[in-house]
């Protein structure tokens, strides 16, 4: 069975930190930080100190800011395997 602990939070040096099951509790533990990042299904979501406001100040902006480029990635991937589909692909 599959960890519903999706949100990775590392350090600056790329330590892993903890593991997190909502964006909202990443946001806390990564705003704890000075240059710590959120990763999610692969992909880097969130990178404390080069994003427009410390996720430590705005920690619902910051989880709505980490959902919202999940989605976007899923929604491309999606687009690609459609793509992929159409052209007929895996067939």
């Amino acid at each position: 069975m599959a960890s519903p602990l999706i949100w990775k939070v590392y350090n600056g040096e790329g330590e892993h930190i903890a593991n997190t099951m909502y964006a909202e509790d990443a946001a806390i533990i990564v705003g704890n930080t000075s240059d710590g990042k959120v990763r999610v299904d692969g992909r880097i979501v969130w990178r404390e100190g080069k994003e427009e406001r410390p996720a430590c100040d705005f920690v619902d902006w910051a989880a709505d800011v980490m959902l919202t480029r999940r989605r976007e990635a899923h929604n491309a991937a999606l687009a690609r395997w459609q793509a992929l589909q159409r052209a007929g692909v895996g067939r």
